[in-house]
Order: structure tokens, then sequence, then C-alpha cells
């Protein structure tokens, strides 16, 4: 069992950033990828980004290349997502998710543990 706490959610002006964290307990953390997805109000949950168990393999949503850095470190079992450049159209709920599956998992359903969430709310 992998419990996923959210931080680092908050307002922020248009070109500002934030970072996010995702604290995970349990043992075995290291051997999960890992993932963050969001959801716009009255939108379907999408993918934002993935880092493999070791972090050396990422993968991000076109949207958000070149502005959003995916890093988690093994020994603090945490994974963080840096958002810089922040868009109002990046506003949404964030959540982690942990995977079994990998080195990247892309599709919401192969997650195996989800956090609450935490919001993000980028005004103009």
């Amino acid at each position: 069992q992998v419990q996923l706490v959210e931080s680092g959610g908050g307002l922020v002006q248009a070109g500002g950033s934030l970072r996010l964290s995702c604290a995970a307990s349990g043992r075995t953390f290291s051997s999960y990828s890992m993932g963050w997805f969001r959801q716009a109000p009255g939108k379907e949950r999408e993918f934002v980004t993935a880092i493999s168990w070791s972090g050396t393999i990422t993968h991000y949503t076109d949207s958000v290349k070149g502005r959003f850095t995916i890093s988690r470190d093994n020994a603090k079992n945490t994974v963080y997502l840096q958002m810089n450049s922040l868009k109002p159209e990046d506003t949404a709920v964030y959540y982690c998710a942990a995977s079994q599956g990998g080195p990247i998992v892309v599709l919401a359903t192969e997650y195996d543990y989800w956090g609450q969430g935490t919001q993000v709310t980028v005004s103009s």
C-alpha cells in the first residue's frame, strides 16, 4: 500500500512558478513509476508527466514541454513537479499517482495509487 500526499498548490499570476511535491509512504517508493495528472473544471483528468523508477526517464504532454519538470528523490520518498511560465489554462487540480508498471505510464487506468490532489490556479 502506498499513500500519496500532494502539497505546493496555490494561486499564481500568469508567467509565475510553482513547485508541487508528492510525499509517499511505504518503503517501496523507488519501485514505482510516478506520474502527475490534472483535472480542470468540466474536463476529464489528463496526463501531464511521468517519471521512471530511477528517475532517468521522463515524459511530458506537449502542452507543458519546456515549462514543467518532473523529478524524484527516492531517499525522501518524494516526487516533484516544477512548473514555470504558468498559463491560465494550467489551472486545475493536480494529482500525483504511483504505478507498478513502467518505466513510463501514461494511462490513468494503469496507476495503482492516487493522492487527494492540490489546486493550482493561474490568474491572467
